[in-house]
C-alpha cells in the first residue's frame, strides 16, 4: 500500500487522542486506528445526511481493513483523517484513509477500508442507496470508479 499524500483525501476529519489511546509503549496502539478509520467513514456519511445508524434499512459493515504505520501517533495530539473513495461498486465501496499530523503532508499511517451494504435483518448484500452513493461519489479519486447503481 503506497501511502498517499494529505492532497489526494476528499474530506477530512479531526479527531483528538485521548489518554487512553496510548497503549504501555507510549503511542497510540495499533488496534485504535481501526477507530479512527471508522470515525471518519461514518461522520461523513451521518454528516451527509445519507446514514442513521439506528434506523437505516441498509447498513455498511465491514468487510476488510488494513492499516500501515508510517510514524508514531500518540497522546496528546489532533489527527486529521482523511478519506477517498478508491472503488463505489454496486454494492461495496473501497476506501483509502490516511492519518496525518495536523499540518502535515505526508500520512503517519495508511489505511484501506471496504464497506459491503446489506439489508439490516437479512444481512445479504443489497445495491448500496443512493444517498449512500451521492454522498460518496463526490470523495472518488477518478470518477470512472464510480459504478454504483
Amino acid at each position: 500500500m503506497t501511502p498517499l499524500p494529505r492532497a489526494a483525501f476528499r474530506h477530512f476529519l479531526a479527531i483528538p487522542t485521548r489518554w487512553m489511546d496510548n497503549d504501555v509503549y507510549g503511542h497510540v496502539n495499533n488496534v485504535v486506528y481501526y477507530s479512527y478509520f471508522d470515525t471518519v467513514v461514518n461522520e461523513h456519511l451521518v454528516q451527509a445526511g445519507a446514514l442513521v445508524p439506528a434506523t437505516a434499512p441498509v447498513i455498511g459493515v465491514v468487510l476488510e481493513t488494513q492499516c500501515r504505520y508510517h510514524r508514531e501517533l500518540s497522546f496528546p495530539e489532533i489527527i486529521d483523517a482523511g478519506i477517498a473513495v478508491a472503488k463505489l461498486g454496486r454494492t461495496s465501496v473501497i476506501y483509502k484513509i490516511g492519518l496525518f499530523r495536523q499540518g502535515e503532508e505526508d500520512p503517519a499511517a495508511s489505511g484501506r477500508f471496504v464497506h459491503v451494504y446489506v439489508d439490516r435483518q437479512t444481512r445479504r448484500p443489497v445495491p448500496i442507496p443512493a444517498g449512500i452513493q451521492a454522498a460518496l461519489r463526490p470523495l472518488c479519486i477518478d470518477p470512472a470508479t464510480a459504478r454504483g447503481s
